[in-house]
């Protein structure tokens, strides 16, 4: 994992509560208090989704909640900013493809 380890707000590392969470199947850790985005990119996820016309990869970009780039599917919902959504115990994320949640489905385009 890539992390800062001593941070003058968060603090140290060791001193934060792990907690699990689930990426496209895979069990993966993240700090309690930090965003989905982050975890993701300390665990070496950079592709968040696909974008719906030419199925190109989309990963972190603004990290403020703008743009679109870093949308997944939280816990069954599409289109979730995951630069601005902090994680929870057990939540369950997955790659989005296209809009999400066409018909039920997340279809790759």
């Amino acid at each position: 994992m890539k992390r800062i380890k001593e941070h003058p707000i968060l603090g140290k590392e060791e001193k934060r509560k792990k907690i699990k969470i689930v990426v496209n199947g895979k069990n993966i850790y993240a700090y309690k208090g930090e965003t989905i985005a982050a975890a993701l990119i300390a665990n070496g996820y950079r592709d968040f989704r696909y974008t719906h016309r030419f199925n190109l990869p989309r990963g972190f970009f603004c990290g403020i909640g703008q743009c679109t780039d870093c949308s997944m599917i939280v816990n069954g919902v599409p289109n979730i900013r995951t630069c601005v959504t902090r994680v929870e115990e057990g939540m369950i994320i997955e790659t989005q493809y296209g809009y999400g949640d066409k018909d039920g489905k997340n279809e790759r385009s």
